[in-house]
């Protein structure tokens, strides 16, 4: 793009990253950005044309557009939650607890649900300037099978979840990221084990040395993400940290920070 599109596409960028359009909201019409804009319609059109294919905006109507990431589904309400009467340990050490939860659903009889409880995780993707994203070749005894995996581990005491992902990946891998944002926050298996997971996406990173994590260290490599959906269709993938982050990536492919990485 050219000085004025480049300004324009700035203008545009700087008003979604700084809130002053938030997700969902209507962007002004053709005729009233070129007024606020240095360039003219036809250029204003590929600027806006480029924010689509990013993932920044979405295409409303004919000629219109709006932020990404709006929400039109309405949050159901007047509906109960369960009723928590109690709780006890069956079993506790410091890498697994499982307790007895005194429950009561709406309209059904109170009973005891068994509930898995785990540590918080964090997970990082982290993408170069060549599209590709750091993985580690891991050898899993309980499924007893290879596969590729994200860095990531259990937040410690005192840690906050951005700073885990960011250890991690230094440690299993030997890079350190330039920056990582959090993307979303899930549970794996919501309905009786209790594991927050993280997960956090950046670009660029610094080749620092080798893994100092060996217990957790596997093949390190940067590996296309156009091979994702063809490791996805072969069952390579391993853990829902991993499926969540890369699915999120190709989901919005082309957004976030563009910063590359160095040193590769």
């Amino acid at each position: 793009m050219g000085p004025k599109a480049t300004a324009a596409y700035n203008e545009i960028r700087g008003w979604i990253d700084s809130g002053e359009l938030k997700p969902g909201e209507k962007l002004s019409s053709e005729r009233k950005l070129e007024e606020v804009l240095p360039v003219r319609r036809t250029v204003l059109r590929q600027v806006l044309a480029r924010l689509v294919s990013e993932g920044h905006l979405e295409v409303h109507g004919r000629s219109s557009y709006r932020v990404a990431g709006g929400v039109s589904t309405p949050t159901p309400e007047g509906l109960e939650p369960w009723k928590i009467h109690g709780e006890r340990s069956v079993y506790e050490n410091r890498w697994v607890n499982l307790d007895l939860v005194d429950v009561e659903p709406p309209g059904v009889e109170r009973f005891e649900h068994h509930v898995v409880r785990l540590h918080h995780v964090a997970v990082a993707a982290v993408i170069d300037d060549q599209d590709r994203v750091l993985m580690l070749w891991r050898y899993r005894f309980v499924p007893q099978s290879w596969g590729w995996e994200l860095p990531g581990g259990i937040v410690d005491p005192g840690e906050s979840a951005q700073e885990t992902a960011l250890r991690e990946v230094e440690e299993e891998t030997g890079w350190r990221p330039e920056a990582l944002e959090h993307v979303v926050s899930y549970q794996p298996m919501v309905g009786m084990v209790d594991s927050p997971h993280d997960i956090f996406v950046g670009r660029g990173a610094t080749r620092v040395g080798e893994p100092t994590d060996l217990e957790e260290a596997g093949h390190v490599e940067w590996v296309p993400l156009s091979d994702i959906r063809g490791l996805m269709r072969r069952g390579d993938l391993m853990g829902s940290g991993t499926l969540i982050a890369l699915l999120h990536v190709l989901a919005n492919r082309g957004t976030g920070a563009g910063a590359s990485t160095s040193d590769q």
